[in-house]
Formats: C-alpha cells, structure tokens, sequence
C-alpha cells in the first residue's frame, strides 16, 4: 500500500509578527534606531564615562579646543562639553519620552471619549481641539510655559500639553470607524460599562495609529524642548540641557563655534533617528504594504 503524502502545515504568523518583521527587515529604521540607541546607552552611562560630572570647573582650562585632553573641549567656566553634552541629553531624552506619554495619555482619553459618545461631547472635545490645533505647537508650548514657569516638569507639562491635538484626532478617527462592529454591539448588550468597552474592547483594535503618532512625536519633543531651553523658557543653567547647551554658547559662537556645532549635532542626530525609525514604524503597521 502506498502511503498518502503528508500535506505540510503552514505556520502562519500573527499582525503583530508580520510587522515586527518587516520593521526589521528595513534598513532606514534599524539605523535610526542604532543611532538612538547608542545616544541613549552614552549618556546612560555619562556617570562612567565623565564621573566628574557636568559641572566641574577649571578655570585654568577655560575653551580648550576639542583634543585628547577634553574630546569635546571646554567651555567658559572650564567645563567638559563632553560631560555637559552627556548629561543634557540625559534631560533632553528624558523630557522627550515624559512628555509624549502626558500627550498620549490625555489625547487618547479625549479622543476615545469624543468618538465613543458621539454628538454633543464630540463636538465640544473636538471643537476645543481644534481651537488648540490653529495655534503652532511650539507657539503654544512658549504660551504654557511662560504660564507654568520654567523648569524640567513644567517644561515635560508644557511640550506635552501642546501635543494633545494631535493624538485625540488620531485616536477619534479609528474609533469612529469601529464602533459599529458586531463585538461592540454584543458587549453592549451584555450591559458591559462604557469605560470597559472603550479602553478594553475599543482601544486596543486602534494602537497602531497611536504608536507612530508616539515615535513621531518624540522628534518634535525634542526640538520643542530644546527651543523652551534656548529662550529661557526651559530648563535652566547650571543645568545642562541641549537647547540650553546652545543658548549659553551662542555669545561665543564667531570665536568657540565648537560650543554650539558639538550641542547642535547632537539634536540633530537624535531627531534624525526618531524619525527615521517612526518612519519605519509607520510603514510597518501600514496593512496596504503586507504584499
């Protein structure tokens, strides 16, 4: 008797692995996030590598020039460029992922809360979005913060609060689309409570626009940041901070121009590889490019 050939299985993978592979499969992401990842690891490690700390003087050792002595030189008051850079980009990073999980946690609220209820609380959630929405982030962000005062959290409030906008629209227009899917209609006829089925059954079905949103924001987190610092309205000196970095060496900018390039490449590689890697993401969760 001839035996039957045995058909073989296809292991299918689930969304979340198809996505996972194909973030990983390019490139431009994983650069980016090669990139982010070393300026996150340097300055974790900005205890070790400068144990002096961010503000020891030497005032014999006022703008060294970048060398084997200080590989970034020094700046005014003697101090390493390398331990500033270091510990600033501790604040700056810090400020950046703080303020963008204040942001995504009040627009997904608003958001969710708008589409799911519909009508008259729709419409005034989203009208006052939109009244925030004219106003440029950044315009907005120096509005609170001239409010609230300057300082770390007042900056991480303020960044964050100009974001909100932006993720309550991304979070409402998904959620309009599947509200009237058959696995709401059940949970509300099993007299399931509106907070469960809109942060248990609703929200998890729309995470992918609100993950690129968070990767994308992180950029514009960081360059807001910066500019609050940079005009006084952030962090503030002896602090280190990268937007502060710059305001406080721009006077030497025509004699020490090492002072603001060195504080500017660091900004500048950073949100190149938050972008670069929320481009990535965004691509990978597009369902049209499964095929």
């Amino acid at each position: 008797m001839s035996k039957e050939p045995k058909l073989k299985t296809v292991k299918r993978r689930s969304m979340g692995q198809e996505a996972l592979n194909r973030l990983l499969r390019n490139r431009t992401a994983m650069f980016g996030l090669a990139i982010l990842l070393l300026v996150i690891i340097l300055c974790t490690l900005a205890g070790v590598i400068c144990p002096e700390g961010d503000n020891a003087q030497d005032p014999t050792k006022t703008f060294v020039s970048p060398g084997a002595e200080f590989l970034f030189g020094t700046d005014n008051l003697g101090r390493s460029l390398l331990a500033r850079v270091l510990y600033g980009g501790r604040v700056s990073i810090l400020i950046a992922f703080v303020s963008t999980i204040i942001s995504a946690i009040l627009g997904i609220i608003l958001g969710t809360v708008a589409a799911y209820y519909g009508g008259v609380v729709d419409d005034v959630i989203m009208r006052i979005m939109d009244v925030f929405s004219a106003i440029p982030n950044l315009l907005l962000a120096i509005a609170l913060a001239a409010i609230l005062g300057s300082g770390v959290f007042n900056c991480m409030l303020a960044v964050g609060v100009a974001a909100v906008p932006h993720f309550a629209r991304v979070v409402r227009a998904p959620i309009l689309a599947v509200m009237n899917e058959q696995y709401i209609e059940v949970a509300r006829s099993i007299d399931a409570k509106d907070r469960r089925i809109m942060f248990i059954h609703v929200l998890p079905n729309v995470l992918s626009p609100i993950i690129v949103q968070a990767t994308t924001n992180l950029a514009q987190a960081i360059l807001m940041a910066a500019s609050l610092s940079f005009l006084g309205l952030g962090v503030q000196a002896p602090n280190a901070e990268w937007g502060a970095l710059l305001s406080s060496s721009r006077q030497y900018m025509r004699n020490y121009p090492y002072l603001t390039y060195i504080p500017g490449i660091a900004i500048a590689s950073v949100v190149l590889s938050m972008n670069l890697f929320g481009d990535g993401v965004r691509d990978a969760l597009d369902p049209r490019l499964k095929y």
